[in-house]
């Protein structure tokens, strides 16, 4: 999840194989069962993992052909900020669309809406059901029928450099209050900013909303909450951390911003998610890898909360290459490939009997964010749910430029929302 914006500025496209040779369903006119029921064909695979992680996910997909020797994986990285857009331009115009495709969690109930996914229930797809995580199962679910399968899962966390904040002599942040005040002291004894505030990136908004006590929509009875108080105060505290130099912000490239920020040592905190781990031991702050901290995201004056991320995979309706194509998606989501994906990159599966296994159960970071995954917020999954966040873009960008009061955003964020969602009070 994780990652870029939930629809951030589009980047190159970068394929392993070039998407020229990409027809649509892989190229394949056979449904994947050779005779005798073997499979066979092309299963072209769309990747929307980050450059830390994308030579793990090509390897982990390309030894699915070892297990089906006559099946040809054809993986191709798709930046994150392009995946979403480039699917529904190839599923919408029936063209170079891939078979299975790492979708992000709000991403299923959309192009299901659109009817571009395959429905799951009953197909090979789907194995073991009862062995996934809960909370994760939902954001596979539209309509009453499964149109994933839960690969991982993920939530933010606070990322601190531990000696910057024991030169600075102060405390891991409980709230983004004490996070103000210790911003002084930081920058005072070390010259580092306290935070790196991802002011390009909605989803990031999530826990300032979360932390008063509020929630996008409530989707159950229909109702619009970001323009009530505790929105008003979400966008009070972004504003007021960037004003007072407690923080640092951009308007665009955050993910690499922050990133970067955070491994120089030029900012002592960062919320992130477990996706960045790697990419943060990268960097010359924490070459002891024992330096980089995580903490629970601070809360605000009334609440603590972080979002509920991850990564399902579904197939493309339109495939020709459906059985493969499910003996795909049951490959990548099983507990081996799971367990190895953990291992090599620190993310955290979405089988319970994966974190049973030692090497798992005994990972710092999954000690650490799988109890944060079970106390993560759900987010509404509805198909306009991905949707939501760009108004929450806009009125950002506008508070931390002074164009707008939190007032006026908050009630500009709940008009479009009213607009986008017709029958929503």
């Amino acid at each position: 999840m994780r990652r870029g914006i939930r629809g951030v500025t589009a980047t190159a496209l970068v394929a392993g194989l070039a998407l020229a040779a990409t027809a649509c369903g892989g190229g394949d006119s056979s449904d994947g069962a050779g005779s005798g029921g073997e499979l066979s064909g092309t299963v072209t695979f769309w990747d929307t993992s980050n450059d830390a992680e994308k030579a793990t996910y090509r390897k982990l997909a390309e030894g699915f052909q070892k297990e089906h020797p006559k099946v040809h994986v054809k993986y191709v990285n798709v930046p994150f900020g392009d995946a979403n857009a480039k699917f529904k331009n190839a599923a919408g115009g029936n063209s170079g669309a891939p078979d299975v495709m790492r979708t992000e969690v709000a991403w299923v109930a959309d192009f299901a809406n659109l009817g571009y996914l395959a429905p799951l229930d009953g197909t090979p797809a789907l194995d073991k059901t009862d062995d996934y995580l809960p909370q994760a199962v939902g954001s596979t679910k539209f309509k009453g029928k499964t149109y994933a399968a839960p690969q991982v899962i993920d939530t933010l966390a606070l990322f601190y450099n531990k000696k910057l904040l024991k030169d600075a002599g102060v405390e891991v942040p409980g709230n983004f209050a004490e996070l103000a005040t210790a911003a002084k002291k930081i920058k005072a004894r070390t010259g580092a900013t306290a935070l790196y505030l991802r002011g390009d990136d909605p989803y990031w908004f999530l826990p300032y909303l979360y932390g008063e006590g509020g929630n996008m929509v409530d989707a159950r009875d229909k109702v619009v909450e970001i323009d009530d108080g505790a929105g008003v105060k979400a966008f009070k505290t972004i504003k007021s951390l960037v004003d007072s130099k407690a923080a640092v912000t951009d308007a665009t490239d955050g993910q690499e911003n922050q990133l970067r920020a955070l491994k120089d040592g030029t900012v002592a905190m960062a919320v992130d998610g477990p996706w960045d781990i790697e990419g943060a031991r990268a960097g010359k702050s924490f070459k002891d890898k024992k330096n980089l901290g995580v903490a629970p995201v601070p809360g605000g004056s009334t609440a603590q909360g972080s979002p509920q991320g991850g990564w399902n995979l579904s197939v493309y309706a339109g495939s020709k290459n459906l059985q493969a194509s499910y003996a795909f998606v049951k490959y990548m989501s099983s507990a081996k490939v799971q367990q190895q994906t953990n291992e090599q990159l620190s993310l955290l599966p979405t089988r319970k009997s994966v974190y049973e296994v030692p090497a798992v159960k005994n990972n710092e970071m999954v000690k650490f964010f799988k109890p944060a995954v079970d106390g993560a917020v759900q987010r509404p999954w509805i198909a306009e749910g991905n949707s939501l966040f760009e108004p929450i873009k806009v009125q950002m960008n506008k508070v931390l430029t002074g164009s707008a009061t939190p007032e006026q955003a908050a009630k500009a964020t709940g008009d479009a929302y009213r607009k986008l969602l017709k029958d929503y009070k």
